[in-house]
């Protein structure tokens, strides 16, 4: 069992920038990042293997957030630059037994509780 803590979420001008960060209270594998927006469904925004050779995103984000991870902390990070309203939301960070990119929610074993992220115009 992997408990997830998600961190770093907050109010933001649009154009402004936001670190996310998710701490994992044991070895994770393939990692991803995910988001809800109120009346919505929770939305793939990034995925990353452990070795960190490859990462995914969602077309809306690519260019702006970048997912980063640090194994000796158990730690996986989100940054997001040139953040947009439309970016308002809980994200949330979610881990799976599979070493691999996964974009759908289906495919995670553990989730963390979310950060809010609102970002105002």
């Amino acid at each position: 069992q992997v408990q997830l803590a998600e961190s770093g979420g907050g109010l933001v001008q649009a154009g402004g920038s936001l670190r996310l960060s998710c701490a994992a209270s044991g070895r994770t594998y393939g990692m991803g990042w995910f988001r809800q927006a109120p009346g919505k469904e929770r939305e793939f925004v990034a995925s990353i293997n452990r070795s960190s050779a490859i990462t995914t995103y969602a077309d809306s984000v690519k260019g702006r957030f970048t997912i980063s991870r640090d194994n000796a902390k158990n730690a996986v990070y989100l940054q997001m630059n040139n953040l947009k309203p439309e970016d308002t939301a809980i994200y949330f960070c979610a881990a799976a037994a599979l070493d691999a990119l996964l974009s759908r929610p289906s495919r995670y074993d553990y989730w963390g509780q979310g950060t809010q992220v609102t970002v105002s115009s």
